[in-house]
């Protein structure tokens, strides 16, 4: 290895103590979302402001996919919210309204039965403080899964669109956790 081969080596990692050093000066900047920490800015830490949402019971039509899909929504917003600990005395509650919807999306020419479907799990929700009663932040949020029939096994249909609405619903009670962390980090 010759003086310029060497030179251009070092010169290659120039760049390392820099960004090693931008680093260590920044990591005191961030906190992690959930974490339990001291209170910032006046405001409660997310996770202890996430375990104080009283999730109220969802609205679903007796003996449907929805029914269930309500009770599996509300589950995974409190384990959400609380980590599977002890809720924190309420200081808002959360409404949640959900309606879902099934689409074929293609058909087997020689059965006639659907090959793919899709499941679309909508849902609209609201916060309320319930000091003042006042709404402080409401959205909708919306998913498609789709999923394979199997074409003429019944069980397998039943089984595929299932666990569709399961996916569906855990990809919105994140999706609603997440808008409302970042509104307890941000405040609005």
């Amino acid at each position: 290895m010759g003086w310029g081969e060497g030179r251009a080596s070092v010169n290659r990692f120039r760049h390392v103590p820099v960004v090693l050093l931008l680093a260590a000066s920044l990591g005191g900047c961030f906190q992690p979302l959930y974490s339990s920490g001291p209170e910032t800015g006046g405001r409660p830490a997310v996770r202890d402001a996430l375990s104080a949402i009283d999730v109220q019971q969802i609205d679903a039509a007796a003996n449907t996919s929805e029914a269930r899909l309500a009770v599996q929504m509300r589950n995974d917003l409190l384990f959400n919210f609380t980590g599977g600990g002890y809720a924190a005395p309420p200081t808002h509650k959360l409404k949640v309204q959900i309606a879902g919807s099934r689409a074929v999306v293609n058909i087997d020419r020689n059965t006639a039965l659907p090959n793919v479907e899709t499941y679309t799990l909508r849902t609209s929700y609201s916060l309320t403080e319930i000091a003042t009663g006042k709404v402080v932040v409401t959205g909708n949020a919306s998913t498609p899964v789709s999923y394979d029939t199997l074409g003429q096994q019944r069980f397998a249909r039943l089984s595929g669109m299932h666990d569709a609405e399961r996916r569906a619903a855990k990809v919105i009670s994140d999706n609603v956790t997440a808008r409302l962390a970042s509104y307890f980090i941000s405040g609005s």
